[in-house]
């Protein structure tokens, strides 16, 4: 396919998405499926389009001064270095291309980059509604970090210590451009998809065949390091999904720990028992209707990644940005106060909670904390800017950080971290 042709068919995607309300993976698919000439190339390219303008809609429609798909589309090719000139020369007798902008369309665009007289929120590519929550969270800089949640992500690894040291995985996977990661001692990554390109398929790699490595981003290595699991242990993951921290936390302790999983949804946590077989870890796993009254009282760590918003991984979902509403938030909220709640019942005495989202509202981190300290007597914040020294002696500080009480809450953000979006709080509980 010509480039007009691509810009076409990622403003078909789009269109689609709008009228039907559907995640953009959905409408990808749907769209391969009823164009199989397209190549995997094609494809590549055109999710890429699509993409970006999701991951940029807000400032996109603001420069072009238009909302048409296809206008949003050209913008995002132009924002990639393609010149004006070069991109009228490539799609001029292409009867496949949307109309292209005039030309005086296209020279605003390109002068406008950062327009101050562009709302805030179209200059953090985000919901009008969003842009008062995230400069609480964020402070002064919270449009700059905002943008930062809307470039494209790198695609992060984690050696599985359990089967092989970093080094060794990194030797293996040289050829797909994997590099030992910045601050994660365990961490490797790919850099970010330039151009039409794609990231290559890591789960066809015998290494991660043989589990000498999972696809996990670096700030979730962060959070299940700062956890601090040791040998000798018993450890709870309460929220544990598909397995990730799980498998984390098990090769930290050197699979040394008495280690239990569970998840409220038997749909999320399906897959956790194939992964564990691969990475050779070893987890006692819990599904909803089991009985976990013989835990109660007992875990030394328990860890929750709890349900959020996932705003801290825009990069990957930009979708998930344009649906979230205030109601979710919300909800989300509500949530994350039960599963505190539910959770901190296995922590025994003197034993730590560990605190996880992929978010960086302060609504679903730092005051789901306060709020759960303010009904409870017996705990307290644990200092996670220590931890941090303690555990990454060599890294920076590559976090914001918020003090509660005597300790302290860290937030890790693409601007400052280069992770996804993370929030990690450690808590004790008074020895009894």
């Amino acid at each position: 396919m010509r480039l007009g042709g691509r810009i076409a068919a990622a403003a078909e995607v789009l269109d689609d998405m709008a009228a039907r309300r559907r995640p953009v993976a959905d409408a990808l698919k749907d769209w391969g499926l009823s164009h199989r000439f397209a190549g995997s190339g094609d494809r590549s390219a055109i999710g890429n389009l699509v993409y970006d303008v999701l991951r940029r809609r807000r400032s996109l429609e603001a420069r072009m001064g238009s909302h048409v798909h296809a206008d949003l589309v050209y913008g995002a090719v132009l924002d990639s270095g393609t010149t004006a000139d070069a991109l009228t020369a490539a799609v001029e007798g292409d009867r496949f291309a949307p109309p292209l902008p005039s030309a005086d369309r296209i020279g605003a665009f390109l002068a406008e980059v950062r327009s101050p007289d562009h709302e805030p929120a179209a200059l953090a590519d985000v919901p009008d509604w969003l842009a008062a929550p995230l400069e609480a969270s964020l402070g002064k800089d919270w449009i700059e970090e905002a943008r930062a949640l809307s470039a494209r992500p790198p695609l992060d690894l984690r050696a599985n210590l359990l089967k092989a040291s970093r080094d060794e995985v990194a030797a293996e996977l040289a050829p797909l451009g994997a590099q030992p990661s910045r601050l994660s001692p365990w961490g490797l990554r790919i850099d970010p998809i330039q151009g039409d390109g794609r990231h290559p398929n890591v789960q066809v790699e015998r290494g991660f065949q043989t589990g000498l490595f999972e696809i996990q981003d670096e700030g979730s290595q962060l959070a299940a390091l700062l956890a601090g699991a040791e040998p000798g242990q018993r450890i709870l993951d309460y929220c544990a999904g598909a397995g990730g921290k799980t498998l984390a936390l098990a090769a930290a302790s050197g699979n040394q720990a008495d280690m239990h999983a569970f998840d409220a949804d038997r749909q999320r946590l399906a897959p956790i028992w194939d992964r564990l077989a691969r990475a050779g870890a070893t987890a006692m796993v819990h599904q909803p209707r089991d009985d976990l009254s013989g835990l109660l009282g007992a875990m030394d760590l328990v860890v929750v990644d709890a349900p959020c918003t996932g705003s801290g991984t825009w990069r990957r979902r930009p979708d998930a940005k344009w649906r979230l509403t205030e109601a979710q938030l919300r909800k989300r909220m509500g949530e994350q106060d039960h599963v505190l709640e539910q959770a901190s019942r296995f922590v025994a005495g003197g034993g730590r909670l560990a605190y996880i989202t992929c978010s960086v509202l302060r609504e679903e981190n730092a005051a789901r904390i306060e709020s759960f300290l303010a009904t409870r007597s017996g705990w307290r914040v644990v200092d996670a800017e220590a931890i941090w020294s303690e555990r990454l002696p060599e890294a920076s500080r590559a976090y914001r950080a918020e003090r509660i009480q005597s300790g302290s809450v860290l937030t890790l953000t693409p601007r400052l971290s280069g992770t996804d979006g993370f929030f990690f709080a450690l808590l004790t509980r008074d020895a009894t």
